[in-house]
């Protein structure tokens, strides 16, 4: 038999990442669909069953193969994985009184080989509404919540386990303990898979996909496009490989100019460099939908380089279109057959996908993480100023300038800023921003307003408030901090109209350039994964609202918002205030989930 997982995939975000994270063990993992046959599945050690976006019993839920429960072999549901389960054995799922999109305390109340080495209270994370209420039959409950009856269960005799909360993800405390308890012990997995191994594979499938034709490659200057093509450099030689920047007019400060430079200094002398800024605003004006933001300017991005090819002869037969896209983009772009589309990336747009489907497109870290892009960007000996870079999106500052075709206004027909004034602690003032933001809770998308808090800068206290308010009211997917002016009243802010166009660009790089000169200089650059700083047609005088957004993270998969130092955070915005045209400043205190990592 094989000593490899089989992983059912049924849409969650984190799948993926439940792969991801067998294979740090060394054991081989593969995804498969949940109604695949078995012949397709194969001889396989254990099965791991994904979470998703849907309810179980429902008709439209996801079809699977049953014959999955009598192959005698160990299973663990996450999630919705193990919501299935309870379903199929005969115990009963229902929405819980609250979302929860946040860390729980488990009280692991039952032992069993499944959480060997845990403690009592274990700090887990949880992504969802629904949950189970009673178990099937033969089944024992593992672990609970205040909040949540069945957390982990297991009917022991049969090696099937189900837990409500997310162990793929860092932070889930000992997750990677969990995982490793049911591939090595319960499955009795080998490791025999490595990075090297992998290594070896990427370099033959990019060789066996690309054949005898020539590459085209986008080159944002990112961690991502930068080690795209040093490896496809190094794998088919540079006279086969046509690297292309674009300068969309979404840029930062002088970025253009600095990945030119960077990028010469690092050996690639080659790089073609274009100024396209009027096609992209072109192409863009007086768009305010966010997809069909990102639909556009990835339309746009093709549609440049297919006028480059027709300038320098380039016979389209002979040449395949390369990128550098990653993991998180395909998921978030509802790749996945049963995912939720959470915002499509512009490297996802239909073109893209009709070359995907004629073979005329090689994406060799699609399967990857940033940090595991990192790595391979080290093998190749890239410098540590273009590897330890912030991650910064494809459509650049285009999805950081948030568009309104009008002064939006909040209905508040259900009384929702009432009711969550009532329900938060008093020392702090809270308002529903007229603006929208999307959000990814449940492995759904979700495009709902922002809440206003305005108090005390106690991170802890706003953490928790954050967390607070968006478990408990689902019209709302994000969370900010008002830093500045502190003497207003947070009803005198108004929404104005806004588009994509040069003088609102060019306030957002303004700010962004404050930004980033002043984490830098504070030290603390690098202890941030990444810093969207976004402009909102929000204002007290006409002017507009900048909104920090640093992170931590590992992968982008599930974040926290990072806790700057008072002193820094209230100089930064001394600064930004000082800018004509900026009448706000704040700051976003939401984790993904429930907010996304980019506002749009």
């Amino acid at each position: 038999m094989k000593h490899q997982i089989a992983i059912l995939d049924f849409g969650s975000q984190y799948t993926h990442l439940i792969a991801r994270r067998i294979r740090q063990l060394g054991v081989l993992a593969k995804i498969f669909m949940p109604d695949d046959n078995l012949s397709e599945i194969g001889e396989v050690k254990g099965i791991i069953l994904s979470g998703g976006p849907q309810t179980v019993g429902d008709e439209s839920s996801v079809k699977y193969n049953q014959e999955i429960f009598g192959l005698d072999i160990p299973v663990l549901g996450l999630c919705y994985g193990q919501q299935l389960i309870a379903h199929h054995f005969g115990g009963e799922v229902m929405p819980g009184k609250t979302s929860e999109y946040s860390l729980a305390n488990m009280s692991v109340i039952n032992q069993s080989p499944l959480l060997t080495g845990l403690i009592n209270k274990e700090k887990v994370w949880m992504s969802h509404t629904d949950s189970v209420v009673k178990v099937p039959a033969d089944f024992s409950i593992l672990g609970k919540t205040d909040t949540c009856p069945v957390v982990a269960m297991a009917n022991e005799k049969e090696k099937i386990y189900g837990l409500q909360f997310h162990p793929e993800v860092t932070h889930t405390e000992h997750g990677m303990k969990i995982i490793e308890n049911f591939v090595l012990d319960i499955c009795g997995c080998e490791q025999n898979w490595s990075m090297e191994q992998y290594w070896q594979e990427l370099q033959e499938n990019v060789k066996k996909q690309v054949g005898d034709n020539n590459v085209f490659l986008l080159v944002s200057g990112g961690v991502d496009s930068t080690v795209c093509f040093a490896l496809l450099e190094k794998i088919l030689g540079k006279e086969r490989v046509f690297g292309l920047h674009i300068d969309n007019g979404f840029m930062r400060l002088n970025e253009s100019e600095w990945v030119k430079k960077a990028l010469a200094k690092a050996g690639f002398d080659d790089l073609t460099v274009i100024d396209a800024t009027a096609d992209f605003l072109a192409a863009a004006k007086d768009v305010t939908d966010p997809e069909k933001k990102r639909e556009i300017i990835g339309r746009t991005f093709l549609e440049v380089k297919n006028k480059v090819m027709t300038q320098r002869d380039m016979k389209a037969d002979d040449w395949m279109l390369a990128q550098g896209t990653i993991y998180p983009d395909t998921i978030e772009s509802g790749a996945t057959k049963h995912a939720d589309k959470i915002k499509t990336h512009h490297n996802r747009v239909q073109e893209v996908l009709d070359l995907m489907k004629m073979n005329k497109l090689v994406e060799p870290l699609a399967e990857l993480y940033k940090d595991e892009v990192r790595e391979i960007g080290r093998q190749l000996d890239l410098p540590a100023e273009l590897l330890e870079r912030h991650p910064f999106p494809g459509p650049g500052l285009a999805i950081r300038t948030l568009c309104s075709p009008n002064a939006e206004k909040v209905g508040d027909e259900n009384k929702l800023e009432e009711k969550i004034r009532a329900a938060i602690d008093s020392k702090y003032q809270a308002s529903v921003l007229p603006v929208k933001s999307v959000g990814v809770q449940g492995d759904n998308r979700t495009y709902h307003h922002p809440v206003a808090l305005q108090g005390v800068l106690d991170w802890s206290a706003l953490h928790d408030l954050s967390v607070e308010i968006t478990n408990n009211f689902k019209e709302v997917n994000r969370a900010v901090y008002l830093v500045g002016p502190e003497d207003i009243d947070l009803d005198d802010i108004k929404s104005s109209e806004g588009y994509l166009d040069k003088a609102r660009l060019d306030l957002l790089r303004r700010a962004d350039d404050i930004v980033m000169e002043g984490v830098q200089v504070a030290g603390i650059y690098q202890d941030i994964w990444q810093f969207p700083v976004v402009l909102a047609p929000l204002g007290l005088e006409g002017g507009e609202a900048i909104i920090l957004r640093p992170i931590e993270s590992q992968e982008a998969m599930t974040v926290n918002f990072y806790q700057m130092e008072e002193e820094i955070l209230r100089g930064l915005t001394k600064k930004l205030l000082a800018v004509p045209g900026i009448d706000l400043v704040f700051y976003d205190i939401t984790n993904k989930p429930p907010g996304t990592v980019e506002w749009e």
